[in-house]
This record gives structure tokens, sequence and C-alpha cells, in this order.
């Protein structure tokens, strides 16, 4: 791996920490983007990398998307983020749990975590007990903020969807309208049911196809094979799983006029933003469509922090808001010919102050 701030994704971070403990056999890196507005807040992905640059490059990609993510969502948070190198058995151990929130209390608070890929409420609960940095822990009662920011995330994704059937296609309702959906875990799988509930007409992939099989037969939606879903003429085509699938090759396949979903890190480089629009195909800049997950988690952690309770309504307020800035995003791409993403990167550059 050579020198990360010679990495193209490097773009100036405030910090890059690598984390080893041998003890417990922990290898992590927490990234740090900026801090212009507020402690770098982000989630802790456990992911096993074939190569030790793919996770570097994770955490450089992930915690730049936090640091616009955060302030296009108009909180008073900067960006961060963690991957844990999971071993190839994906085995996770309490001594690795507990080293790693010892390096984000070490960090002071710089670093506020929460729970991303691979990582449970029940991992942030275990990490909380040795750090206060961390968010996404288990709440009682429905009325509360916080806990799994995944149907938060969903949310937020469902309402940008039907933001961008409105915009692109016309249509006030989504009832209808053919929605590819890759990846059904809790972000896709919420947002299949949110649209289900609506009439829309589904079909559903996942890497656990017995997952998306199930997920179908519940709410009546057909299904495709992993490596077809992005070639399903559909009216929009929304990935819900890992990052960096919209390249040279995957924006070949599609057939739809939309793109709207909530992996981080969809445009695996600059230049798939501009070719997307080129092809006549709209999308949903990912970090601004999918915020509702740290606008919840973020909402927890500032309450706590001020022992006031915190109410969901306030959660569903602000994500009320994500159909508003995408559309203040679309109609600046429509009038300046710049494509969705680089409208997107220069509003959040400017609030982050660079």
């Amino acid at each position: 791996m050579t020198a990360f701030w010679t990495e193209a994704d490097f773009d100036d971070h405030e910090l890059v920490q690598v984390v080893r403990d041998a003890k417990s056999g922990l290898t992590a890196i927490i990234a740090l983007h900026s801090t212009h507005l507020g402690p770098g807040a982000g989630g802790t992905r456990f992911w096993h990398y074939a190569d030790a640059s793919d996770a570097m490059r994770d955490a450089l990609r992930l915690s730049r998307g936090m640091s616009y993510k955060n302030a296009m969502a108009g909180l008073p948070m900067g960006g961060g983020k963690a991957v844990i190198l999971a071993h190839q058995d994906k085995a996770k151990t309490p001594e690795m749990l507990a080293a790693f929130a010892d390096a984000v209390d070490a960090l002071g608070g710089k670093y506020v975590t929460a729970e991303d890929v691979g990582i449970s409420e029940a991992d942030m609960a275990a990490v909380a007990e040795r750090t206060q940095f961390v968010s996404g822990l288990p709440v009682e009662g429905d009325d509360a903020a916080g806990g799994d920011p995944g149907p938060f995330t969903a949310l937020g994704i469902f309402l940008g969807i039907k933001a961008a059937v409105k915009h692109k296609l016309g249509k006030d309702s989504v009832e209808g309208v053919h929605v590819a959906i890759q990846g059904t875990g809790s972000v896709g799988g919420g947002v299949a049911r949110l649209l289900a509930k609506d009439g829309a007409k589904l079909t559903l992939s996942d890497i656990h196809m017995d997952r998306a099989e199930a997920l179908a037969t519940e709410i009546g939606a057909e299904t495709a094979a992993p490596d077809a879903i992005m070639s399903i003429a559909c009216d929009v085509f929304s990935p819900n799983a890992l990052g960096a699938v919209l390249d040279d090759e995957g924006i070949a396949r599609l057939d739809c006029q939309i793109v709207a979903g909530g992996a981080n890190n969809q445009l695996r480089r600059a230049e798939h933003g501009p070719m997307l629009a080129k092809r006549g195909i709209l999308y949903a800049p990912d970090y601004v469509i999918n915020a509702g997950g740290i606008i919840s988690v973020t909402l927890e952690y500032l309450c706590r922090n001020d022992k006031a309770p915190c109410d969901i309504n306030e959660v569903r307020k602000r994500i009320a808001l994500i159909p508003g800035r995408l559309e203040q995003i679309w109609q600046e791409s429509d009038s300046s010919g710049a494509s969705p993403d680089q409208v997107a990167d220069r509003m959040a550059q400017e609030l982050i102050g660079r």
C-alpha cells in the first residue's frame, strides 16, 4: 500500500489513524475528513478486505462522504468514519470492540462513532461501556430518537425516490413505478416495504438471495440475480448495498431513468456523475438522500449530551427536508448544466469551508 496521503481519495483529511492491538487482533482505521462544523461523526464498518489498500480507500471515501452528508443535512457535526479490518472468518470478539472503543475514546471527542455495515446496536452498546463518544444505542419506546439508523435511512430514501419520480417522470405517486432494488438488508428492505405500501412495482436482488426471495414473497415483488439487477428495465434503480457500483461498466448496463438509493459512494470516480447525466439519468446524490440515519443518531447523541429527551418527531421533521434539498440540487443542475453530484459537492464544500 502506498502512502495514503498520495491516494486519489485523500482530500486533506485532518487525521488518519491506524489502530493496532496485537492482543485482541484488532486492526482498524479511523479517518477524520473535516471537523469544521463539529466533531467528526460517522459509523464504524466491520468488513473483510482482500487488500489493506481497499480498507484505506473505504475509510478515506466514507469519511469525506460523512463531511458532505452532515453538512447538507444541517447537522453541527463534521465527517469521520472507521473501518475494522475483519479476518476472513469475520470473527468479532469483545476484546476487539474494547480495543476499538479505547482508540475512539483516546481521540477525546474528535470522532463520534455509530453502527455501519457489520456492526450492530449491541456492538455499539459494548463500545459505549468504554467511551461516551458513541451513538446509535438501543432506545426504549417508539417515540425516542436513536437506535438502529436503518429505518430512518430507509425513510429518507423513500421520500427521495418520490421526489425523483416527480422531478423526472412528472408523477406525484410511485404507484405503478418500477423500482429495481439492489440490496435488501435493513435499509434496502425498509425502502422496499415503503414503496410496496404505496403501490410501486418492485424487483429485488441481494447477494443473499434467500433474503431477497423472502422479502419478495412478503410484499409481492419479483427477484433478479445479483449480476442481473443493474440491467433490469425499470424506472428507478436503487442501489442499497456497497458502493462504487456506478463505474463505466455499471452505468453502461443501466436501463432506467433515475438512480436513487442508500449505498455510500455509489460513483466510483468523479467522472461517473457527468456520465450518468449525459445518458439522461437523474441521479440523487447518495450523501443527501441517505442522511436519515445520521440525522437520527446525531440528534440522539446531542440530546444525550444535553441530558434532554429526544423526540422522534424532530428526527422525522428533519428527514422530511431531504426531498427539498434534492429538488434544489436538481434545479441548479438543470439551469447550470453541471451534473447533480457536482452541484451537491460544491454546496457541501462551501458549507465545510473548503
